[in-house]
């Protein structure tokens, strides 16, 4: 038998009392004298033989008492089955999980009341610790406290659910750093109650936990259940057209082990219908669906999907963004000025476009970084750090037109644009006298879509314009046009994320009709149309940082996320024209954010608006067993695993095996009783 508090046995001193009452009891007797002696000393004899073994008794009726009620405080208990035994002087850290994988039920109750019920049973056997802590998954200022019992009851009332999933890595470091923060003396012990997802629990084969603490897991009984959730969305086409058919797919997974069918998801824009699909999901595997749109009016259009799955619903709906008829960003370099102005006539006078014109000898390579396209037209010489700047540009996603100059400088344009994925470039010395007719273009070629009528229906009946060329390539990317003797005049080339567009011949009259013709301007807005880069259509937030473009970025500008009446100003910095954002998380606000849209202010102005959306991982509803955790933990006998916990079986349990059987209780009785027995026999005395 062991003792929580043996200080409480220094009050066994307290027997002295009742022994020295009864060793010094020197009451006087009074003599009374009788005829009869003999008869009287009979009796007298009789009488002190009896009290005497009264007296004795009820000394040790009293002795026994204070004995017991010393015992009773001093807690005695049995020692528990197992050897890694659990104290109550040190740090009692608690992590109950609150994601919202919790909220799924197990015969009619959440996971999260079932973890709830077994860590309040918990607190019942460590009502006297002052030295508590709860942990939840907000990570919030309040839980670095330590608390009483019946504070960290107070508390579990108030825990809702939180967005953020925490990796068990996470969760230890932040009790190790309580611990090591107040320094408390006796054993500390650490409990994890969590459904323990694999989707967000983390690495738990290393995670290695200090030998001077014990940890205790309890396993909610997850059971893996089919759940759908959107995956991501994107458009067909990186350009929305106002009142043109549209179209959006949407990628939709199932995490369950049963195929889900016939899955009806709609589509809504600004918080109207606009389209249904539906689909049929694979077990553990994804589907796209497809859905066609009009869109009426420009600007941020607030896009959903939606679905019905139950019993997991907090993940059935997706929040993304679309920006109909956005402006193309074109920056113009050229080395000496046409009398045409070709390209400004193209994209200057259209608001479609937004057109930055300068020379190639006063460039601001800033601009290039947040533009769609770039064209580089007559430039003799590609030095410098532009063709870097270039090669970036088209990496990341960015479009590049090069209309040679009449004298293009070989070496130079060999080196760039062989860096660019085009090989074999050789320049004309001489200028072709006789220009050459283009040939009639591919009008299959998705390129060429809504350039010719559908009436014109012979090629004969095209009346293409001509070019002399001053320089050739060999065949590569795609030949978007040629000239009737087979050469190349239009070519695409992918190189990265980008695209490459290169001219055989300069826009000048002396070489050629092309800047000319009515097919050079349906020519020019499908590049430029095909150049915007694909829209991000949403964002989650844990994606830090996010990036956006932004115009017209004043000195010191601070920008605002809204929603409703939330604001929050990010952490943010500002790269040329692109915008850095880092989302706070939900430790950082002492509440989450929830998912859904958000407007970006500056000065009071909107500027833009994004979707955020939470991670996917909590909707991977799959969870490690307790035969799967103690794998885990094996060989660290400081980690025990719970298993099998009936509702009301798991403070019994952890009592039994860790803090043994507690005997206060009975000595509390015991000491009671033997008040009683020192009653009963002073009343019963004479």
């Amino acid at each position: 038998m062991s003792f929580l508090f043996p200080s409480f046995l220094w009050g066994l001193l307290a027997i002295s009392v009742p022994v020295a009452i009864h060793i010094f009891n020197f009451r006087r007797t009074k003599r009374v004298y009788f005829t009869n002696v003999a008869f009287l000393k009979a009796v007298e004899t009789q009488t002190r033989s009896i009290r005497k073994i009264k007296h004795w008794l009820i000394m040790a009726a009293r002795i026994l008492a204070i004995t017991c009620l010393v015992l009773a405080f001093a807690q005695p208990f049995l020692p528990g089955k197992n050897n890694l035994a659990a104290g109550r002087k040190g740090i009692t850290s608690l992590y109950l999980d609150n994601s919202y994988s919790m909220q799924s039920e197990s015969a009619s109750k959440r996971y999260v009341d079932l973890a709830t019920s077994h860590l309040s049973d918990l607190l019942g056997l460590f009502r006297n610790a002052t030295s508590l802590q709860l942990i939840t998954n907000d990570f919030s200022a309040q839980e670095q406290g330590l608390y009483r019992a019946d504070k960290i009851k107070d508390l579990l009332t108030t825990v809702g659910l939180s967005h953020t999933p925490r990796s068990f890595q996470d969760i230890y470091k932040r009790q190790e750093n309580l611990i090591t923060r107040h320094q408390t003396t006796g054993k500390n012990q650490l409990f994890w109650f969590s459904d323990f997802q694999k989707s967000t629990a983390g690495n738990l084969s290393d995670l290695k936990i200090d030998t001077t603490n014990n940890l205790f897991i309890v396993p909610v009984q997850a059971v893996p259940e089919k759940n759908i959730f959107v995956d991501s969305a994107w458009l067909n086409t990186p350009f929305i057209r106002e009142l043109q058919n549209n179209v959006l797919f949407v990628k939709v997974s199932n995490s369950g082990k049963e195929e889900a069918k016939n899955v009806v998801l709609k589509l809504s824009l600004d918080n109207t219908q606009a389209s249904t699909a539906s689909v049929n999901v694979p077990a553990n595997g994804s589907a796209t669906a497809k859905f066609n749109f009009n869109l009426k009016g420009k600007g941020y259009k607030k896009g959903q999907i939606t679905f019905d799955d139950f019993p997991v619903t907090f993940d059935n709906d997706y929040f993304f963004v679309l920006n109909a008829s956005p402006l193309i960003r074109i920056v113009h370099i050229f080395g000496p000025q046409t009398t045409g102005n070709y390209i400004q006539n193209v994209y200057a006078n259209d608001s479609l476009f937004s057109l930055q014109s300068y020379s190639s000898g006063n460039v601001d390579q800033g601009l290039i970084k947040n533009a769609d396209m770039v064209v580089l037209e007559g430039v003799s010489q590609v030095n410098g750090s532009l063709p870097q700047e270039l090669q970036e540009f088209t990496s990341k996603g960015g479009s590049i037109t090069i209309i040679p100059p009449a004298t293009p400088d070989q070496a130079g344009y060999g080196t760039f644009l062989r860096n660019m994925g085009i090989n074999g470039l050789n320049v004309e010395r001489t200028l072709n006298p006789s220009p050459v007719a283009l040939a009639a273009p591919d009008r299959n070629n998705p390129f060429f879509s809504d350039v010719f009528e559908e009436s014109v229906r012979q090629e004969m009946s095209l009346n293409l314009p001509s070019a002399s060329p001053v320089w050739s390539w060999a065949n590569t990317g795609q030949q978007l046009l040629s000239l009737r003797n087979g050469q190349s005049y239009l070519s695409r080339v992918t190189r990265g994320n980008g695209k490459v567009y290169l001219f055989a011949a300069p826009l000048n009259p002396d070489y050629g009709s092309m800047a000319q013709h009515a097919i050079f301007v349906p020519v020019m807005y499908k590049i430029a149309a095909t150049s915007v880069r694909a829209q991000r259509t949403a964002f989650t937030f844990d994606e830090n940082p996010i990036a956006l473009s932004v115009d017209k970025v004043t000195p010191n500008a601070v920008f605002k996320l809204r929603r409703n009446t939330t604001e929050v100003i990010p952490v943010q910095r500002i790269a040329g024209n692109q915008l850095l954002l880092e989302i706070p998380q939900g430790d950082q606000l002492g509440e989450g954010l929830d998912a859904g849209y958000f407007e970006l202010i500056q000065d009071n102005k909107v500027e833009q608006i994004i979707a955020l959306n939470h991670n996917n991982k909590e909707s991977r509803l799959d969870y490690y067993s307790p035969e799967e955790l103690k794998s885990f933990f094996a060989g660290q006998k400081n980690v025990q695993v719970f298993e099998s916990l009936d509702d009301d079986a798991f403070s019994k349990e952890f009592q039994q095996q860790n803090l043994g059987t507690s005997l206060w209780k009975y000595f509390l009785y015991g000491a009671l009783f033997f008040l009683l027995v020192e009653i009963a026999l002073i009343r019963f005395k004479n």
